[in-house]
């Protein structure tokens, strides 16, 4: 009787440990922010962000699934357990710590304006820009920036960026403020951007816009995920894995913007 009591104690931890070994985490994203996380010809998440983040998983050895979700609700679809952890390109800011906590910072950030090709704009201030067309995308700091700079511009906000790109590619848009990647990419690979835009004035900066850097957002009680997340990525950045996705992606490495 004791022999079969121990066999089913063995039996039943055994599978509480597959069980636990087999948990996948759920990485939410944006999917609509290319070259960081996009939607391929098939229909999969991909980009940095996703590559990032699967490495960051194998590194943990956990299994991961990525999933989308619209920009304007991704913290509370974090915070309601839809996923586990946000990588979407985030930038760490004191706002967004009151309802998430950030892993150490994957790469850093600025932001930048773009134009239409020959718009000959060099003053980047509220008086400069009055009754200009300006977009960006909402619910981001690039909005914010656009908010409390030119309070008298005439602000449009748009659900992606993708959707600020195309306004301003048919000419809707006077100028456009957006995370720099992203935007350098747009005007010197993509067709549209090549043809019709260009970066204008110097790299935004100011911390209080692009905070300390892009994090990884977790639940604010979820303090053991975020440590493990920071021991991978540093682990990622040590065995040359970060550098590998890095330079499909990029020329520079952004983790140090050199």
């Amino acid at each position: 009787m004791k022999k079969m009591l121990l066999a089913l104690a063995l039996a039943g931890s055994t599978l509480l440990s597959a069980q636990a070994s087999a948990q996948t985490l759920k990485i939410g994203t944006e999917g609509a922010y290319p070259p960081f996380n996009f939607q391929d010809s098939a229909g999969n998440l991909d980009g940095f962000d996703v590559q990032i983040g699967l490495a960051l998983c194998e590194k943990m050895k956990v299994e991961c699934e990525v999933v989308a979700q619209d920009w304007d609700g991704i913290i509370p679809g974090l915070v309601a357990k839809k996923y586990d952890m946000i990588i979407a390109s985030m930038f760490i800011t004191e706002e967004r710590k009151k309802q998430v906590s950030f892993t150490d910072p994957y790469y850093l950030a600025a932001m930048t304006h773009a134009a239409p090709k020959g718009a000959g704009l060099t003053d980047f201030t509220n008086e400069g820009m009055k009754g200009k067309t300006i977009g960006a995308q909402s619910g981001t700091t690039q909005a914010d920036y656009v908010a409390a700079v030119y309070p008298d511009a005439d602000i449009k906000l748009y659900p992606t960026q993708d959707e600020v790109n195309l306004d301003m590619a048919n000419g809707r848009l006077d100028l456009q403020v957006g995370d720099m990647i992203p935007l350098l990419d747009w005007v010197t690979k993509n067709d549209d951007g090549k043809a019709c835009c260009e970066l204008v004035g110097t790299p935004i900066t100011d911390p209080k816009f692009v905070g300390e850097g892009v994090g990884i957002a977790v639940r604010q009680d979820d303090n053991d995920l975020r440590e493990k997340l920071n021991t991978a990525l540093k682990a990622i950045r040590e065995d040359g894995t970060y550098k590998k996705i890095n330079d499909k992606y990029f020329s520079i490495d952004i983790y140090t913007m050199k």
